[in-house]
């Protein structure tokens, strides 16, 4: 199992109307982080989410088009194999005017209304996410 030392947190603000996964990468590109977890809260205009259908193996999207809180957003930075973008993973758990939660793995097209957000940048080897033949999902290596 590698071992990483906290090198440093990144705290910021989306911009209302940023697709938040381009954004974050963004981020991480602007500051060169190449591991890192991250954290955040705030609001979305409309989200689109994904739930993993394990037996299928592949991804059922879905959308909210409505605003709702950020009740909990985590996830992660690092790299698919073959690539030097940074690959950001994230999952949401959201709020509706209901009071009703809805939470998935996020997808591209989900806008931000307003967003903070943490990122703890990690210090070690490079975790490369690459496809894993009994889940169907890319993954870092196992333990």
């Amino acid at each position: 199992m590698p071992e990483f030392n906290l090198n440093r947190v990144i705290v910021g603000r989306l911009r209302r109307g940023d697709d938040i996964l381009a954004a974050l990468a963004a981020v991480a590109r602007q500051h060169q982080i190449v591991t890192g977890w991250v954290q955040l809260l705030g609001a979305v205009e409309r989200a689109r989410l994904a739930f993993y259908d394990q037996a299928e193996q592949r991804y059922l999207d879905f959308q909210l088009d409505e605003p709702a809180e950020i009740l909990a957003g985590t996830g992660n930075i690092s790299r698919l194999r073959g690539e030097t973008e940074p690959f950001v993973h994230l999952h949401l758990t959201l709020g509706d005017g209901q009071g009703r939660a809805w939470g998935g793995h996020v997808l591209e097209g989900t806008q931000v209304f307003a967003c903070e957000y943490a990122i703890w940048v990690l210090d070690g080897p490079v975790l490369e996410r690459a496809p894993d033949g009994e889940t169907g999902l890319k993954l870092w290596p196992p333990a």
